[in-house]
């Protein structure tokens, strides 16, 4: 078993990669690349790519982490009796492409480029009832789409959670964060899950397994600056006429203050600011459904958020 670092990017097909690329600088991202089959997307981040479309019918393709080391790499290609190949797409290193339980591939990337983080606006810091940071200043900032950051997690309905799971953990390490149930904590419908990363914070969540009983893609979610940046980037999806699924709110579980959207061909993503970060140490707890569909504040979800 490896322990992946963080999930870097997720692939998606797509009939128009103008009108995808349109619809991602809208929602923050900027073009890296672009062939005449593929477009690369990349956030202010140092990850080159944060978003891949491939031109084809419609469809979630998979999704990718970030191996440690290039031994564990080869480790998991040694595992799955599968090469190391040298990836030919735009950000360079090296990747094992194996396959997950519903079948879905999922890549293991290595000696991906790195780039410098790039500087967004500075909007000068909320003044609690306390805490006022912003003093003598004044709160100003310049309207425009958010600044996606990087990928933050991704949401798949599993056929069988448990042997989902038990294949992130032992292929990659990831470990629960919060299970959920329905009625009795013994009727579990999936998990979040996190990177393994000992002593070093992570997301509550890189991936989380629904138990739908069928498999695909429920959603995708990118990290954007913060909640001024959050809110203004709502501002221009709702001024272009996207289409709205939930939000904004801040969820119960990971704490994260959210905004759901639909892309041009109805794959659910998601801007996400301000969520719980555990290291190892945490144990996994148990929550009832009503807490996932919950929120500590915002609108009541919509009947369809399984993408």
């Amino acid at each position: 078993m490896i322990k992946v670092e963080d999930i870097v990017y997720a692939r998606f097909r797509a009939p128009d990669l103008d009108k995808m690329e349109a619809f991602l600088v809208d929602f923050g991202m900027q073009r890296y690349a672009r062939t005449d089959t593929a477009l690369y997307m990349r956030g202010v981040g140092s990850d080159p790519i944060v978003h891949v479309t491939e031109l084809g019918d419609p469809g979630f393709v998979g999704l990718a982490f970030q191996a440690s080391t290039e031994a564990d790499l080869q480790a998991v290609a040694d595992a799955n009796d599968v090469t190391v190949e040298v990836r030919s797409e735009p950000g360079g290193g090296k990747r094992v492409l194996v396959h997950d339980p519903d079948g879905f591939p999922i890549e293991v990337i290595w000696g991906l480029d790195k780039l410098d983080v790039m500087e967004v606006q500075e909007i000068a810091p909320l003044n609690a009832r306390l805490d006022k940071p912003r003093q003598g200043a004044v709160k100003r900032m310049t309207a425009g789409p958010s600044h996606v950051h990087r990928l933050g997690h991704v949401v798949l309905n599993v056929v069988d959670y448990p042997k989902s799971f038990a294949w992130y953990h032992e292929q990659f390490g990831l470990v629960k964060s919060d299970e959920v149930f329905i009625g009795t904590e013994d009727a579990v419908l999936g998990a979040f899950t996190r990177c393994d990363q000992g002593e070093r914070m992570v997301d509550h969540h890189t991936v989380f397994f629904v138990g739908a009983g069928k498999s695909g893609f429920n959603h995708a979610a990118w990290e954007v600056a913060d909640l001024d940046d959050l809110m203004l980037g709502h501002d221009v999806l709702a001024e272009k006429g996207y289409t709205s699924v939930w939000g904004v709110g801040r969820h119960i579980l990971g704490s994260q203050v959210f905004d759901y959207w639909r892309d041009p061909w109805g794959h659910t993503v998601e801007h996400w600011t301000d969520g719980d970060l555990f290291d190892a140490s945490v144990p996994p707890g148990k929550a009832p459904i009503d807490d996932l569909l919950g929120r500590q504040w915002g609108p009541e979800p919509l009947e369809d958020m399984a993408g």
